[in-house]
């Protein structure tokens, strides 16, 4: 029969689970902005070694004793540090019990919420999908029949990096191209009150990038078959992705699988397998009206 902690011993742990919690969300925040420790420490005014420490799950007792004041008011830590004023009643209430469902029902929730009050995000519709989805074909038709720019942000990438896709990956590494698609998103969403964003296929795998699309446009997954993206990528004559690769297919069926979740969280689903572009435009246009 295994031993049961002692109250002060399940603290200590708590304590140190919550402390290498906000480590981790510090360096991971850190490394998503591009800064090296000893720059953040440079513009935050705080020693390198306290970084250090603090990503290491080793912050400092202060820390803690404003948790503890959190718990003994019972309000949540964020509530009691917010810079701004306190929350309408009804919004600290609508978060609290939120926190009590389950991640599918908060995303339901989220989902409804959006369609209800988030209106705006409809001048911006992302096109989400592998290549071969026709994000590209279908987003210009789109673009040019709703009066909107056309955006393809894998292009505006290109544009921050100063270079071509491919040359991005072999010379800064993927962390650095995920750094970039956020940048250009960011700047084609200042820049951009009505567009149509063609996506490139894995945004939906950087959490961060994708909730900031998903929040400011109406994402629409453009789904085909594994079949269907093969076929389209060969007609395209564009083989980049799987250059070498004797099994195409199936490393196309292993990204849908792995991407299924994710994008399935956009806003709508067109699957365009067996349909003419004539026949997806105009399913696609009935899924974004407005009217």
């Amino acid at each position: 029969m295994g031993s049961v902690l002692p109250h002060a011993a399940r603290d200590e742990a708590a304590e140190a689970a919550y402390l290498a919690r906000l480590g981790a969300r510090v360096r991971s925040w850190r490394q998503e902005h591009g800064l090296a420790r000893k720059a953040l420490a440079l513009a935050s005014g705080v020693s390198e070694r306290y970084l250090a420490q603090l990503e290491a799950g080793q912050g400092n007792v202060s820390v803690l004793l404003l948790r503890k004041v959190a718990h003994a008011l019972n309000v949540s830590i964020e509530r009691l540090v917010r810079e701004a004023g306190d929350p309408p009643a009804a919004l600290a209430t609508a978060t609290q019990f939120l926190g009590t469902l389950s991640e599918d029902r908060v995303e339901a929730a989220y989902r409804l919420l959006q369609s209800q009050f988030g209106t705006a995000r409809r001048h911006r519709i992302a096109l989400l999908g592998l290549r071969g989805a026709g994000k590209s074909t279908l987003g210009a038709k789109l673009a040019q029949a709703t009066d909107s720019a056309f955006v393809e942000l894998d292009r505006e990438v290109e544009r921050e990096a100063g270079a071509e896709l491919g040359d991005v990956f072999s010379i800064y590494g993927q962390d650095a191209f995920r750094r970039f698609e956020r940048r250009a998103l960011e700047r084609v969403l200042r820049h951009h009150d009505r567009a149509v964003i063609a996506t490139g296929g894995s945004i939906v795998s950087e959490p961060e990038t994708y909730q900031l699309l998903r929040d400011r446009c109406f994402c629409v997954w453009l789904k085909a078959s594994p079949e269907e993206h093969m076929a389209r990528v060969i007609a395209q004559g564009d083989m980049r992705p799987f250059r070498g690769r004797a099994e195409a297919l199936e490393e196309i069926r292993h990204l849908l699988a792995e991407r299924d979740r994710l994008y399935a969280r956009a806003d709508v689903t067109l699957d365009t397998s067996r349909q003419t572009a004539k026949q997806s435009m105009t399913r696609l246009r009935a899924l974004v009206s407005t009217d």
